[in-house]
């Protein structure tokens, strides 16, 4: 039935009938002409629409459908708060009106966002479970300052964008609308229109807190109920449990692929069951993940991210994610994520001209593309992208208790000539290649995690010489508190794959990396990045036949542990996988059967134990005076001396590496201590599947000059073996 007449103009009706209306909240709800009070809303579809009171169900009047337009308008009674009584085809519903309600953001909010500081933004921005004037419901909130109107739709309104239109907040570019009676689990998208007049493809909430299961793209509303988290001793104490005189090995994992169960599903509860008490028997103390922010495809194994606030829905709910979390640190390890704030992916349903515009991104593809990965740049210049990325980290330390982020990319976001030829990028405004905006986004990230999250960690993966990473920012550093040793994997690797033969002529691939060992705090990282892309695994690298690959291995791993720094291991480096990883398999659990390859197992136990036990091998890891070379010249031997200490009064422990296939019998080294020094790793023990040559487990020292000391070990080097003595 028709409305015979109504105050809207012709332009006006058609705008709300067709979802193009750029201010529904001046047109919709409440309203009163003059004439008395009427009530108008869109519902397409709707059978019929009556008003009723909120309070008793009184009928205050009737809405008729204007020609057809699934607008809907009619004069009430009163100025009760009210009910709409809608009929549909598939049955009732009563709900109170969207546009009852008055603005929702407060003051504050709209100031830190108008500011940029809003960095508890998954709070104001996003889906929002809350009860506002005694009405359950959910308050949606996006940064759109480009886009003519937004809606937000979902499964509650049948996808209809018409449906529910959103109120602009200016000047700070938000939309906003309460939807009364949604609760957790409602999957919805925002769609927008362009500056230009032409609708953008639904676009997934980028501060959604929750996300659809891949392939699905839609987010979903997530709880608003804080997870009960039993992990006090542990947050009490992770300062120091983090710090760069405290032994910190992590085990990195892409979870989908660590272990498939037969007949269940991975996700953070099997995690818990078998990754934790796996981690925790290693020694290992954090598990560092791959990035599990929700991402569109998993073979970017969440390096292309697009929910910054989202847990990944393919392991489960967030506050499953937070069980993980807190089950961990009851098992005394913490977990780190990798966290991708240089660039995303440029699906439709993401960020990349979010509202029309360049708005997380540059305009020009000679700042805000990647051309190695196909990605967006974020405008690391824009206040709010900042302040996004900034909040985003921050959600992940303070909602999860994460312990650490792993800041992925970064030598890409320091360069504006990264990967890039002349004439493909644009100098900064002093006409260099240094990204000074980027430069300014880390330190200010680094600076706003130390004051609000003093005891956890950012740790960079940076590939060049850029100076100062881990300085702090008060003295022009980039504040990270670690940095990936990307030189001393590279030089080290290679050193490793050369024949034992030629070992000779690449000596300096162990030694440089001690030239700048202490120049920045440093982790060692054997990472996935090498062992994917034809690279194979790091068994598969390792040259000889099937017992000197073993024995190369486990030399690495000795030297690795021993060497100044802290250590990460890519999973399947442990069990010394002979095949490339591959995200959609397994690793080669199996193979364990396989002595040479427990065996290798067991030596990663017990070097993370000496590691943990011996303060000489982690507490001066970032200061030279915890390193001391006593042979790194014999060339023609291939073979490394050094002593590592720790704090004062605690024993050094010596670390030889004999880098050939040759046993040496009665190699003399100096050492500072006299009497008996034990053994206490030697990779070539028969246990970790080595020949058994060795030391017998202690060796006492001889009254022979040698060194610049007064005493000597007399040793005998196993064949690529890495010893470790200390004095009894």
């Amino acid at each position: 039935m028709s409305v015979a007449t109504t105050s809207l103009n012709s332009g006006a009706l058609a705008a709300l009938a067709d979802g193009t209306h750029g201010d529904p909240f001046g047109a919709l709800g409440r309203r009163d002409d003059g004439d008395g009070p009427y009530v108008r809303a869109v519902l397409p579809g709707a059978a019929s629409v009556e008003v009723v009171s909120r309070d008793d169900r009184r009928p205050l009047g009737v809405l008729r459908e204007i020609e057809g337009t699934g607008v809907f308008e009619g004069p009430i009674s009163g100025v009760d708060p009210y009910l709409l009584r809608i009929e549909w085809p598939g049955g009732v519903q009563e709900t109170e009106d969207p546009y009852s309600f008055g603005l929702l953001l407060g003051d504050l909010d709209l100031h830190l966002l108008g500011e940029s500081r809003h960095f508890e933004l998954a709070s104001a921005l996003g889906a929002n479970p809350m009860t506002i004037d005694g009405v359950e419901g959910v308050r949606f909130a996006v940064w759109a300052p480009n886009a003519r109107r937004v809606s937000v739709i979902g499964d509650f309104n049948s996808w209809d964008s018409r449906r529910h239109g959103m109120r602009r907040r200016l000047p700070s570019g938000v939309w906003e609308i309460f939807v009364p009676r949604l609760r957790p689990g409602e999957r919805y998208k925002f769609a927008l229109i362009g500056p230009d007049g032409s609708r953008l493809p639904d676009k997934a909430d980028p501060i959604a807190r929750s996300a659809e299961k891949a392939p699905g793209t839609a987010s979903i509303v997530a709880s608003a109920e804080p997870y009960a988290w039993t992990d006090h001793e542990w947050m009490a104490r992770r300062g120091e449990r983090q710090a760069p005189e405290a032994p910190l090995s992590f085990y990195e994992v892409h979870l989908g692929s660590w272990m498939k169960p037969n007949g269940r599903e991975v996700d953070w509860s099997f995690a818990i069951e078998k990754l934790i008490p796996y981690v925790a028997d290693l020694g290992f103390t954090h598990i560092e993940l791959l990035p599990v922010a929700e991402h569109p495809f998993g073979g970017s194994w969440g390096y292309q991210p697009l929910g910054l606030f989202a847990p990944t829905g393919r392991y489960g709910a967030p506050e499953d994610f937070a069980r993980f979390v807190d089950a961990a640190h009851a098992a005394g390890i913490g977990v780190v994520v990798d966290w991708v704030p240089a660039h995303f992916p440029t699906d439709s349903h993401g960020l990349y001209r979010f509202d029309g515009t360049a708005l997380y991104e540059h305009a020009d593809p000679r700042e805000g593309f990647h051309i190695d990965w196909n990605t967006a740049i974020y405008n690391f210049g824009r206040r709010e992208v900042q302040n996004f990325l900034i909040a985003s980290g921050l959600f992940w330390l303070e909602r999860f208790h994460v312990d650490g982020l792993r800041v992925d990319a970064v030598a890409s976001m320091l360069y504006r000539d990264y990967s890039r030829k002349a004439g493909e990028w644009i100098p900064n405004q002093y006409g260099g290649r240094e990204n000074l905006e980027a430069v300014a986004f880390l330190q200010h990230m680094n600076a706003v995690v130390r004051e609000r999250v003093p005891s956890a960690m950012t740790i960079a993966e940076e590939s060049t010489a850029w100076p100062g990473v881990t300085r702090p920012t008060e003295e022009n550093g980039l504040g990270f508190h670690y940095k990936w040793n990307m030189g001393w994997m590279h030089d080290t690797l290679h050193y490793m794959q050369q024949n034992p033969i030629y070992r000779q002529y690449d000596h300096d691939g162990i030694t440089f990396g001690l030239v700048y060992a202490f120049s920045e705090k440093f982790v060692l990282p054997l990472s996935h990045d090498e062992v994917v892309h034809g690279k194979g695994s790091l068994l598969g690298k390792m040259p000889g036949d099937a017992w000197q690959k073993f024995a190369n291995l486990r030399a690495l791993y000795g030297l690795m542990w021993t060497h100044p720094g802290k250590k990460l291991l890519f999973m399947g480096g442990e069990i010394a996988q002979g095949r490339e990883w591959n995200h959609d398999d397994q690793l080669d659990w199996p193979a364990l059967d396989n002595p040479n390859h427990a065996g290798v197992q067991r030596l990663i136990r017990d070097l993370n134990r000496v590691y943990a036990a011996e303060g000489a091998l982690h507490a001066k890891d970032a200061e030279p005076a915890g390193f001391r070379w006593m042979i790194g010249d014999d060339r023609a031997n291939s073979v490394f001396a050094f002593l590592r200490y720790g704090e004062a009064g605690a024993p050094p422990v010596l670390v030889v590496a004999n880098m050939t296939p040759v046993p040496r019998h009665g190699y003399r080294i100096g050492v500072p201590t006299a009497g008996v020094w034990r053994e206490i790793i030697n990779t070539d023990a028969e246990i970790y599947g080595g020949s058994n040559v060795g030391n017998g487990g202690a060796v006492p020292t001889v009254e022979a000059a040698s060194h610049g000391e007064q005493q000597a070990l007399d040793l005998t080097l196993p064949p690529l073996g890495v010893v470790a003595l200390r004095p009894a």
